[in-house]
């Protein structure tokens, strides 16, 4: 095979794993799939709540869901800061640090655990892939950080996947499987990841597609 390693801007990923794609192409893939997993995600947050919205393409999508709700959002995610704009109930509080402009987010090496200072209420993450044998991956060691500091809360934690990023992994674990407390996707899974989850406590939510 003619190189294991490809390289990409904030990250390094497994050549026939999951790659780091740039965000308005990632935007036009399972657009449909994605919008039912938003929606569900979003029923599941209350007046009140405190949550982190991890930044992708399928997250975005959560904002058309809140609108109407009073919720304090924490997010590192550009397109998720203008999309909320024009509610004024939902409170906004944007990471610091470097855009990083192929993924419309804002990264920093020296603020990586500041998140660890947030009381969220649930968090809704993202990822590159997933197994069960390697957890949940992404493409970046310092989002890996970010991320594995915000899981490790006591918050609940939601993990949103579309069916096509399953037994795929990128070079960072950032989370075993046993800390999701929610997967939601849009495809019913094999009896290895069904078994892990009655297994660990983990719900998977399988989105409604009528």
């Amino acid at each position: 095979m003619m190189g294991l390693l490809k390289k990409y801007t904030g990250g390094v990923a497994i050549n026939n794993h999951a790659e780091l794609k740039l965000f308005n192409e990632r935007k036009t893939r399972n657009q449909f799939q994605k919008h039912l997993i938003a929606k569900t995600a979003a029923n599941y947050v209350e007046n009140g709540d405190v949550i982190f919205i991890d930044s992708e393409t399928i997250t975005l999508e959560m904002i058309t869901f809140l609108k109407n709700k009073q919720v304090t959002i924490i997010t590192s995610s550009l397109d998720i800061i203008v999309q909320a704009l024009p509610f004024e109930n939902l409170n906004v509080i944007s990471t610091d640090g470097l855009l990083e402009r192929d993924t419309k987010s804002f990264f920093t090496c020296s603020k990586r655990n500041s998140f660890g200072k947030y009381n969220f209420d649930k968090v809704f993450m993202v990822l590159s892939g997933v197994s069960v044998s390697k957890g949940v991956t992404c493409t970046s060691s310092i989002k890996s950080e970010i991320k594995e500091t915000i899981v490790k809360g006591n918050a609940e934690v939601f993990l949103l996947v579309d069916h096509t990023i399953f037994e795929k992994y990128a070079m960072f674990t950032y989370c075993g499987l046993k800390k999701i407390d929610y997967l939601i996707t849009d495809d019913f899974l094999d009896e290895s990841y069904q078994d892990y989850a009655t297994k660990n406590n983990i719900e998977i939510v399988i989105v409604n597609h009528s």
